[in-house]
């Protein structure tokens, strides 16, 4: 490969995670400060709920046109419309001061972060096919531990007014869009298509997915961020359930990003020696024992260990999955993305509504039996078909 091709990737592989870590980093602060926002627009639970649904529904409309139009030529305009409009967005929400005002920024919030997750997710797979090795777990694991860093800072500013915070955040996230305008060329060079784009798969992977693999690679997904969007909203809960300080409490789902951002910081290495399927299971195996034991012990030690398990366990398995979607391009991506965000969306709900008529503990074995199911059902989506 020649120097300036392989400087062109190096430029693309930081140009994207610093992509992935900014938007970890704004959607930890809009999440943290939810409640004060709820507080300054007078929102009711109710209300915020619908802000919540709003966003969701923008996001799906956000990831169904990234599909449509992420082809390599308009993938620098998405990345930097992308990472202009959604902290613009974040900086808007921090304004609003009515439910009404709430719900038409949601709504643009959610579309501006579903086209730049798609616009960032196709521009990754297209880096890694030129690079001729896993790359997509590092990327993911800044996503992570840009969250982590976005939920530190918004804890340490509690004595700031959100509005300030947010429109901080905004700038500098903006300004760094703008700033890296011309880097994100490098993701629609050519140097990337004379990479080894390609040469790792076999002729039918070649022609795209078929339409089964995509829907089984979507339902993965959606078993996987199901876990995520527990951890997420019970997390905390099920501590508080155990006798926990808040701040034990709290520590649950810092501990489950934490295990995530490790495990996608070492899963590409894993993927090379050993297979992304081999890893997948292994980590959904570990995740459904490990969470299980952890729900089982009832103390609050097993329960840390337990949700720590889950994240190190399901760390490699999204990122895996829009590797394998990635053969059928961007709207194979977006389709495995949406159908993943049904899960991360309508899990918590159904996890709430299955504890108010049995348990919290017993709800939260729905995680777990999900990572079961990914590790059983890994091969038929992540195995290569037969030439």
């Amino acid at each position: 490969m020649r120097k300036s091709a392989a400087a062109e990737l190096v430029r693309s592989r930081r140009l994207l995670t610093g992509y992935f870590a900014g938007l970890g980093v704004v959607m930890a602060v809009w999440g943290a400060r939810m409640p004060t926002v709820q507080d300054a627009a007078e929102v009711s639970t109710g209300g915020l709920a619908l802000v919540l649904l709003a966003a969701a529904l923008g996001m799906v409309a956000g990831l169904q046109a990234g599909g449509r139009l992420a082809r390599p030529a308009r993938l620098p305009m998405l990345l930097t419309g992308g990472g202009i409009a959604l902290p613009a967005c974040l900086a808007v929400l921090g304004a609003c001061r009515s439910l009404e005002s709430l719900l038409a920024a949601a709504l643009v919030f959610g579309i501006a972060h579903g086209v730049l997750d798609i616009a960032a997710n196709a521009a990754a797979v297209r880096c890694q096919d030129a690079h001729g090795r896993p790359l997509m777990g590092r990327l993911h694991a800044s996503y992570s531990l840009g969250a982590l860093l976005g939920a530190v800072l918004a804890a340490a500013t509690g004595h700031i007014p959100h509005t300030v915070l947010f429109a901080a955040v905004a700038t500098c996230a903006a300004a760094a869009a703008v700033a890296t305008t011309r880097l994100t060329r490098t993701v629609a060079s050519p140097a990337l298509d004379a990479g080894n784009h390609g040469a790792a798969l076999s002729s039918d992977e070649q022609k795209g997915l078929s339409g089964r693999r995509m829907w089984l690679l979507g339902a993965l997904s959606a078993a996987t961020l199901l876990g995520e969007g527990a951890a997420a909203d019970w997390a905390a809960v099920h501590l508080h359930g155990l006798g926990a300080t808040a701040a034990i409490s709290a520590a649950a789902y810092a501990a489950y990003s934490a295990a995530m951002a490790a495990g996608r910081l070492a899963g590409d290495r894993l993927t090379v020696r050993f297979g992304a399927l081999a890893v997948v299971r292994t980590g959904a195996a570990l995740a459904t024992l490990g969470f299980a034991t952890g729900l089982a012990g009832s103390t609050i030690a097993f329960a840390l260990l337990g949700w720590t398990a889950l994240g190190l366990g399901l760390s490699v398995t999204i990122p895996s999955l829009i590797t394998a979607a990635g053969v059928g391009g961007p709207r194979a991506v977006a389709t495995v993305a949406v159908t993943g965000y049904v899960g991360l969306l309508a899990g918590p709900a159904l996890i709430g509504a299955l504890a108010s008529v049995t348990a919290l503990p017993i709800a939260l074995l729905l995680p777990a039996l999900l990572a079961g199911a990914v590790a059983a059902l890994a091969p038929k989506g992540l195995e290569k078909p037969t030439p």
